[in-house]
């Protein structure tokens, strides 16, 4: 391959790469993607590889393969090779379906099994987990502590107790996937034990799940990385067939591998195998209470066969970003005040680049660092936010932006709030983009009227729905004498609507000829433009009724068919279908009801709305300039914008081991405060290490959880502040009770930065 002067001095080194293991600790914009792009092509052309062979890539989420396989695509087209060959892309969930496709009777399973996505486990789940309340009622109600009265207590147990334990319960399933213990074994283990009873309502729950999936041919995507490693070890064969076929293989974002997944690739490399791993353990923020594991990759990096490069360069940010990034890996590493949680940043630090190099960073402009150091009440900094959104755009109109926070509900309010002061807003990476949830809406009012013909108010809502398109400004201009812009077309169509749901009879408007149908309003006089809306949409709803014996997801394509879409809420519907053609198939014994509910869900943001992959991605954020893309730390990861502010710092959301931080798995309902979650895994472990041979403590220490969470959030911390390019504002508020602080990161970023102006 041709010499590339783009690649910087640490790039080319990870291309002098030829066999053997190597580790590469890439930083925040330091072109991971872009390096393994080259070094994946230089191995195709120069590798003696045959026919049949390949180059594995490994990696997250289905946009970054997608983004691997075309920058590889596009080098050798370059070379004059053909696109698609000596390569294959995967995530590592679809490398873990293609391997158990192979042999998919070695774990029991047919050839045409199915993947559910997490929304329809959380399905199964959520029944599951209220047959277990009814169950151990006794057990779980005593759990709420006893400083509220009865009725408070009962309220607790009915609406808090139910996502508590579901979420112990999916947490418990993920890890005895991961750890690879049997159901068998679980029983066997529990049978004489008198550990926690948790586990022992964990285990029903985990029984009737894996029966519900059983039930419906299907496994979810923790079993299809248990299974995938289940098949590579009973079948030396095709453990030797795959390690011949991928000759070498790249792993992306190596920080998030779980010893499962580590395993699968271990196999695959073999002994003598050719593998390289890139990652960014200060990346990790998928580690508290999941089975990812940061030291993973910081233990092979550090085996001694193992070639260890450093990618520390990265032209994303400003000087003065990366300096903050720097120093608060400086302090977390040799300051921080728990001793035990300095490991939660390493080095390398972030280097700029140098003044040649064809990706420099943005400079560093008076003000571009804000730290809020005063503090807010939860709605003064949502004025705040806003006030400093609206500087900005009127500055950089042109630019990216984005607010991010910890959780969806925070992020809810900061949109509402946008909106409100007319600032232009995406949500497109919330947990469902409002796009997503305004069809899933739309349909579902519409199947609510189709479902109960003779609901007049249910009627009236579709015909205000079915006609959404007269009075939304993102449609284009269309026909019955309205435009987008035509004021008076909410009013006419929210009159007409108020007359349907007036109706005593709907079948006196929907059914009679055409001349008789006026009769049904009472004499009420109507406007030429009324009858002509009421005319057209009695038509589509009598179609939509004589349409109703179709399955429900025929019946949603055929709804579609009469409302103006445009493509993109055309292709979201067909999706919309798609799912509901899965879920009936899966769950058979569902009603349409029950179906319908699922759109319903979605609609209000209370479904994922899942892809193969169980993490959402292809977000660009170069397609929403001069808008606020509001999303969740956790969202932000791989992405970078203009402009970010980093919002809610406090000590709640970022506790840091001081006096009065709350942790969130330390639950304010629960006696004495307990991590139950943390327990239910210990004892887990403790049991397994028992049962092993080996001994532990039987006594859980909240203090293990409490530094996991730390170093969970210092790391989200540090995510966030690297998100940035030009500009950052970092804010705090002091909660719903008014009595939370700035997170510590903040505290100390801030003495550090009132130091360095004060020095200059």
């Amino acid at each position: 391959m041709a010499a590339d002067y783009s690649l910087r001095p640490s790039q080319k080194k990870v291309l002098e790469y030829q066999k053997g293991l190597m580790g590469i600790s890439a930083v925040p914009g330091s072109g991971k993607t872009f390096t393994l792009s080259h070094l994946a092509v230089k191995l195709i052309l120069s590798a003696s590889m045959e026919p049949e062979q390949e180059i594995l890539v490994v990696t997250f989420s289905n946009s970054a393969a997608d983004n691997f396989s075309t920058r590889i695509g596009e080098k050798l087209h370059a070379s004059g090779l053909l696109e698609g060959f000596g390569y294959r892309v995967r995530t590592l969930h679809g490398l873990a379906n293609d391997i158990i496709r192979e042999r998919p009777e070695l774990v029991g399973l047919s050839r045409d099994f199915n993947i559910i996505d997490e929304a329809e486990t959380n399905d199964i789940l959520k029944d599951l987990v209220a047959v277990a309340m009814e169950a151990h009622y006794d057990y779980l109600f005593n759990l709420i502590s006893e400083d509220f009265n009865e009725k408070k207590q009962a309220d607790i147990y009915r609406k808090e107790m139910p996502g508590l334990l579901q979420n112990l319960a999916t947490n418990w399933i993920k890890t005895v996937k991961d750890e690879q213990i049997s159901l068998v074994q679980l029983q066997d283990w529990l049978s004489d034990s008198h550990s926690n009873p948790l586990l022992n309502i964990c285990l029903e729950i985990y029984k009737g799940y894996q029966a519900a999936l059983n039930y419906r041919g299907a496994i979810d995507f923790d079993d299809l990385i248990r299974y995938a490693n289940e098949c590579l070890d009973s079948d030396v064969n095709l453990c030797n067939q795959l390690q011949r076929r991928w000759l070498y293989v790249l792993e992306d974002e190596a920080q998030d591998s779980s010893k499962l997944q580590q395993s699968i690739l271990e196999k695959i490399v073999g002994k003598n195998g050719n593998w390289v791993r890139v990652g960014d353990p200060n990346q990790a923020i998928y580690e508290s209470f999941t089975t990812a594991d940061p030291n993973l990759l910081k233990q092979f990096i550090a085996r001694e066969h193992v070639r260890s490069i450093d990618l520390p360069v990265s032209g994303r940010s400003a000087r003065s970003i990366i300096n903050l990034a720097n120093s608060m890996i400086e302090w977390v590493e040799s300051e921080h005040p728990n001793f035990s949680v300095r490991d939660a940043l390493s080095q390398p630090f972030i280097q700029p680049t140098s003044p040649h190099d064809p990706q420099a960073n943005p400079p560093s402009l008076p003000g571009n660092i804000e730290i809020a150091a005063e503090a807010m009440t939860a709605e003064q900094e949502l004025i705040f936010i806003t006030k400093r959104v609206k500087e900005w755009l009127e500055l950089n109109p042109e630019s990216t932006i984005a607010v991010l926070t910890f959780v969806n509900k925070r992020a809810s309010e900061i949109i509402n709030h946008l909106k409100a002061h007319k600032v232009p807003v995406s949500d497109a990476l919330m947990k469902v983009p409002e796009e997503t949830r305004n069809s899933a809406g739309a349909i579902s009012l519409i199947l609510k009227s189709v479902l109960d013909p003779t609901h007049a108010g249910h009627l009236g809502t579709s015909f205000e729905v079915f006609y959404r398109h007269l009075t939304e400004s993102d449609h284009d201009p269309v026909r019955k004498g309205f435009t987008t812009s035509d004021p008076g077309a909410k009013e006419v169509i929210k009159a007409t609507s108020s007359l349907i749901k007036a109706l005593k009879f709907t079948e006196v408007y929907l059914y009679p000829p055409d001349y008789e149908w006026k009769q049904a309003f009472n004499g009420e006089e109507l406007s030429d433009t009324q009858l002509e809306l009421l005319h057209t949409y009695r038509q589509a709803v009598v179609r939509w009724h004589r349409a109703a014996i179709l399955p429900l997801d025929q019946l949603i394509l055929v709804i579609a068919q009469d409302l103006v879409l445009q493509s993109s809420e055309i292709a979201l519907i067909h999706k919309l279908s798609g799912l509901i053609n899965t879920l009936s198939q899966n769950n058979p014994h569902w009603s349409v009801l029950d179906l319908l509910q699922q759109l319903i869900d979605i609609s209000k943001n209370d479904r994922a709305f899942g892809t193969f992959s169980p993490k959402n991605d292809g977000f660009n954020p170069e397609l929403y300039k001069g808008q606020v893309v509001i999303a969740t730390m956790h969202k932000s990861k791989g992405l970078e914008w203009d402009k970010v502010f980093l919002t809610s710092a406090n000590n709640y959301d970022y506790p840091s081991g001081d006096a009065g931080d709350v942790y969130t798995g330390e639950k304010w309902f629960i006696e004495g405060k307990r991590n139950l979650e943390a327990e239910l895994l210990y004892d887990l472990d403790a049991l397994k290490t028992e049962k092993n041979g080996g001994m532990m403590l039987r006594q859980y220490d909240k203090q293990t959880a409490r530094d996991d969470i730390v170093r969970d959030r210092l790391r989200l911390f540090y995510v966030g502040l690297t998100r940035a390019r030009k500009s950052l504002t970092i804010s705090w508020n002091t909660g719903r009770m008014k009595n939370l602080k700035a997170a510590l990161p903040v505290q100390i970023l801030n003495k550090r930065m009132i130091g360095d102006e004060r020095s200059t």
